[in-house]
């Protein structure tokens, strides 16, 4: 895996500046036909989902009540799981992204909601919606390529530490939401530069820590007190299922910008980027994963990555019915739509962890002939 710009077969040489902003308005007219048509339906759809997920999660905690008993305990777990998945993914993660802003609902608003989550929606908001969307895979931009502690592009210099990189994916994976905080944080880069410090990361590290307090509390105290003679079955299902959700979502992100196909970007690439370049750069650095309607729920979507990228504010049970017309142009326009089945695109992420945790090999590195024929996004080099 290199920067796009440094490969000999640079998939986007054949597109003209034209074709490259043509492409753009044909997505622009598909977001706002699904804008022009948003509305009950997609409202409807959302109430129904976290009103599927609370009962889900209630009805799951009172069956951990008797988890002293087996089956109950398989039960109960089984359903929390699947109850924090939802609310992270379909519904946390979406509402956040301001998909339902339109219904103005105070309750269900990217302004007022607060996920089941150890991030901060404040802070998960800014790194994710703000600086992720729009920086997608470029390398030295965007922080969710490796999440700060991994090497994810041969064009990143290798480190022996990086040789330990597989076992602390593994760690991110089980602990997931509380790596997700602490990049939220930025805490590698703040405790490195000695910005610790500052007034301004105090309060956001208050912050994280008063949400972690609200999310111990509830799930490790709270509830397996409920539960009296079953409260270290209790705790332990909470754990199980805390972990569950962890190790999906991990998966799921996983999925959608580390397999083979996906393309990284030069950070110089996107000095002066059009809307279409803009576009283009998302399509190319992002990947679908196939499956059945419920599994899509169950990924809040991302399995449309894709489309996710391109429209991160359309609400997410519009991606599927837009994904043949997204698809339909990358054909067109001559560019591969990246996608396969959650065990292929998994094993296509971890085995890129693996392979760049050691040194690159020779035939990786660009050659002066490559070099001469970079192209960028860049307006000037279109």
């Amino acid at each position: 895996m290199t920067v796009i710009q440094k490969k000999s077969d640079n998939p986007i040489a054949h597109l003209s500046a034209e074709d490259i902003e043509s492409l753009g308005k044909e997505l622009d007219a598909i977001r706002d036909r699904v804008i022009a048509e948003r509305g009950e339906d997609d409202a409807r759809y959302i109430r129904k989902v976290i009103k599927t997920q609370r009962t889900l999660e209630l009805s799951s905690r009172a069956v951990l009540l008797f988890s002293l008993f087996p089956p109950a305990w398989l039960v109960g777990t089984a359903g929390l799981s699947i109850a924090k998945i939802l609310e992270n993914m379909e519904i946390g993660h979406n509402i956040l992204h301001g998909q339902y802003d339109f219904m103005r609902d105070p309750k269900i608003h990217s302004t007022t909601w607060e996920w089941d989550h150890v991030s901060p929606a404040d802070q998960w908001k800014h790194s994710h919606n703000q600086l992720h969307h729009t920086y997608t895979n470029v390398i030295g931009k965007d922080n969710d390529l490796g999440y700060g502690i991994m090497r994810v592009d041969e064009d990143q210099k290798w480190h022996p530490m990086h040789l330990g990189q597989p076992l602390w994916n593994l760690i991110n994976a089980c602990f997931f939401e509380y790596g997700i905080a602490a990049y939220d944080l930025e805490l590698g880069r703040n405790l490195q530069k000695g910005r610790h410090k500052s007034p301004e990361f105090r309060a956001r590290a208050r912050a994280v820590g008063r949400k972690i307090r609200r999310q111990v509390l509830k799930d490790y105290v709270v509830h397996p007190l409920l539960s009296g003679p079953s409260f270290l079955s209790t705790l332990a299902a909470t754990f199980t299922a805390n972990l569950v959700r962890n190790l999906w979502s991990h998966s799921v992100i996983m999925c959608g910008h580390f397999p083979n196909g996906v393309e990284t970007f030069e950070k110089k690439s996107i000095e002066g980027e059009t809307r279409g370049e803009w576009y283009l750069r998302q399509m190319l650095g992002s990947a679908n994963i196939s499956g059945s309607r419920l599994m899509h729920i169950m990924t809040g979507n991302l399995s449309f990555q894709i489309e996710h990228h391109l429209f991160p504010d359309l609400p997410s049970k519009r991606y599927q019915e837009i994904a043949p017309q997204v698809r339909a142009l990358f054909d067109r326009y001559g560019l591969k739509y990246t996608t396969g089945p959650l065990p292929k695109q998994v094993a296509s992420a971890w085995w890129k962890v693996i392979r760049l945790s050691l040194p690159n090999r020779k035939s990786a590195r660009p050659t002066p002939a490559d070099e001469l024929s970079t192209r960028t996004l860049a307006p000037s080099a279109a």
